[in-house]
């Protein structure tokens, strides 16, 4: 049986971010480029900002923005799954407040027949797990 976590608590929450970028192993999409829609859910503590009310005791969301941003526009990388897994990586780098990072990369134009929003994946890294020494 598959160990599925759902993960509870405070987070930032970013969705429906687009790009446009030249991910991909078909040389069309390293050519043409194509759009992206990107996720991310980054579980941090988030009650001292509440009753602060001061931006330096939280992340500022553009600052993750930033992050997926230079990533989706940046160097192309064969497969989703590596451009998320840099994504889910830097930020967990970056911001040692941040205990866990959800990203979901989806590919909204794909050669398939039929009707989709998009096709994509999603990852889940904890900081304990999979980035101890960040």
């Amino acid at each position: 049986m598959e160990d599925i976590e759902i993960m509870k608590g405070d987070k930032l929450i970013l969705r429906g971010l687009r790009f446009h970028g030249f991910h991909g192993v078909k040389k069309e999409e390293r050519t043409l480029g194509q759009k992206f829609v990107v996720d991310v859910d980054a579980w941090m503590d988030l009650r001292k900002a509440g009753k602060t009310d001061l931006l330096a005791d939280t992340i500022s969301y553009t600052a993750i923005y930033r992050i997926v941003k230079e990533i989706m526009e940046g160097p192309p990388h064969n497969l989703l799954e590596s451009v998320a897994e840099l994504i889910a990586s830097t930020t967990l780098t970056k911001y040692p407040q941040i205990s866990a990072v959800r990203v979901k990369v989806g590919k909204p134009h794909v050669a398939v027949e039929g009707s989709l929003d998009y096709l994509g994946i999603e990852i889940l890294r904890h900081r304990s797990v999979d980035a101890p020494n960040c």
